[in-house]
């Protein structure tokens, strides 16, 4: 499960045994973990127990580092 970047207590990741679904990004927060689809459009996929405020500040976060998470998603799948 690597990790690709952290912010305050978001904690970026992905799952080792996911590569046949589409570019995603998994989030841990305190409270639970949330899953943003990133293309074609960045959108939430699934969440358990983040709340609300925590989920659009997550979005936010996704479409700022939509280059970098994007990358790392392309570098690990293509290992």
């Amino acid at each position: 499960m690597p990790t690709v970047l952290r912010i305050g207590s978001f904690r970026f990741h992905f799952y080792s045994d996911e590569r046949q679904e589409p570019a995603h990004i998994h989030v841990r927060t305190p409270d639970g973990e949330c899953k943003f689809w990133m293309e074609p459009t960045i959108r939430l996929a699934g969440n358990r127990g983040v709340r609300p405020q925590a989920l659009r500040r997550i979005e936010q976060l996704v479409f700022e580092h939509h280059d970098v998470l994007r990358r790392a998603y392309d570098e690990y799948r293509n290992q």
